[in-house]
């Protein structure tokens, strides 16, 4: 453990002594991760830093817009919106490939 995980964690452990994390939002109830289930902690950490400072990195938006084509494919659109959700998905699945390899 670093100096500063250690000095962290001192401060941390001082402000649950003051009471200052009594009353915060949402104290008591599980975290709720928006991000896939097979993304590390670390990395959806990192994600979630990224995004709070306005940047969400291309494989975010990409799967965040693969899971929304979906969403509307499970419901039943007509075949024509069917068709052309199909080819969205299937493009934002080549794009979501490509970026992979590089």
């Amino acid at each position: 453990m670093s100096i500063f995980e250690i000095l962290a964690e001192q401060r941390i452990a001082d402000a649950i002594r003051r009471g200052e994390v009594d009353n915060l939002p949402g104290a008591g109830r599980p975290l709720v991760f928006d991000d896939e289930l097979f993304v590390s902690g670390e990395q959806r950490m990192i994600n979630r830093v990224l995004k709070n400072a306005g940047f969400t990195p291309p494989e975010v938006r990409l799967r965040k817009e693969l899971a929304d084509l979906r969403e509307a494919l499970a419901r039943p659109p007509d075949d024509e919106q069917r068709t052309l959700l199909q080819r969205e998905l299937n493009m934002v699945l080549l794009r979501l490939g490509t970026l992979r390899r590089h």
